[in-house]
């Protein structure tokens, strides 16, 4: 483990820090940095938070760790399964039901830890870890609150495309070939990355992308253990998201409350809209004026902190 100050966001002195690991439920050993106020006399909430979908926990999880713990609480952001310093060795690849299980395992540190009051833990996901993490407040009855920004369902946009757009047809031929992908990995004995984002924007003229590279290819975010910063996902990662829709079980978070928050011109806004449709009460969903996707992931301006602060307080006290 890294343990230098290597985050993208500058050192709160007003916060511990530390490295740690810990172990999910399918012997993968996980790497998170814990942070703590530093002024502390007594066991406190505490949060678990994960994402963006490619992201390492030190850039926006971390921020918010960081940020939440400035604001009383005990969090440890954490990279999950076979990304960043976790369970290091494999290609990066995702999976709906190791990645629900990432968010339990964070819980079981948390509930262990002797600074945490374990029956006030709460999680925070973001982008596509919002989904997971919704997932895993539905099975996890432990999970007394919940926040996702950003939120992406990536079973979702996985199996059916941006906006629901993707055909019978288109379906069946992405499945033939990520299939037939499986045959060229096991052949060659190596997993073939799918790429991630180009090294330029010229001649790119996708809004999205644009969004995206401002912020893992520049200064901003970079970071040279993000999956999205450098070489992208193993082609073959949707196949486990295709046919695993994580919010089935959104209602059984009840009544345990969520807050979905999301950027007005996010063009994933309507997974937090869809989301909060089907979530049954106490949830709230707020809407940032002005505020794109990635405006979530660091934009302290944007990211409404006090907000998410508060609904912790009130629902972990």
């Amino acid at each position: 483990m890294n343990q230098d100050w290597d985050k993208t966001f500058p050192r709160n002195e007003n916060v511990d820090h530390e490295k740690v690991t810990f172990t999910n439920r399918y012997g993968i050993t996980l790497t998170g940095d814990l942070y703590l106020p530093r002024d502390r006399n007594a066991r406190l909430p505490a949060l678990a938070i994960a994402g963006p979908f490619g992201a390492v926990k030190e850039q926006a999880a971390g921020l918010y760790a960081q940020t939440m713990a400035e604001r009383g609480f005990a969090t440890l952001a954490f990279d999950p399964s076979f990304v960043g310093e976790s369970g290091t060795g494999i290609a990066p690849v995702a999976s709906p039901d190791i990645n629900t299980e990432d968010f339990m395992a964070a819980v079981d540190y948390l509930g262990l830890h002797p600074s945490v009051d374990r029956e006030r833990i709460g999680i925070i996901g973001i982008c596509g870890f919002a989904g997971m993490a919704l997932n895993a407040a539905a099975a996890d009855k432990r999970v007394k609150a919940v926040t996702t920004t950003s939120m992406y369902d990536m079973s979702r946009v996985m199996a059916r495309g941006y906006y629901d757009a993707l055909s019978a047809e288109d379906r069946a031929q992405m499945l033939d070939q990520l299939s037939r992908q499986r045959w060229a990995d096991a052949e060659s004995g190596t997993p073939a990355l799918a790429g991630g984002l180009p090294d330029s924007l010229e001649g790119i003229d996708d809004p999205v992308v644009t969004m995206y590279w401002n912020y893992y290819k520049t200064d901003r975010g970079y970071h040279p253990r993000s999956v999205n910063s450098n070489a992208g996902w193993t082609v073959t990662n949707p196949l486990s998201f295709m046919n695993m829709p994580l919010l089935t079980h959104i209602a059984e978070i009840a009544p345990r409350p969520i807050l979905l928050i999301a950027g007005e011109n996010a063009h994933s806004r309507y997974f937090s809209e869809d989301a909060h449709a089907a979530a049954t009460e106490p949830k709230e969903l707020v809407i940032i004026e002005g505020a794109d996707h990635v405006d979530l992931y660091d934009r302290m301006d944007k990211i409404p902190f006090d907000r998410i602060a508060a609904f912790f307080g009130e629902h972990l006290a």
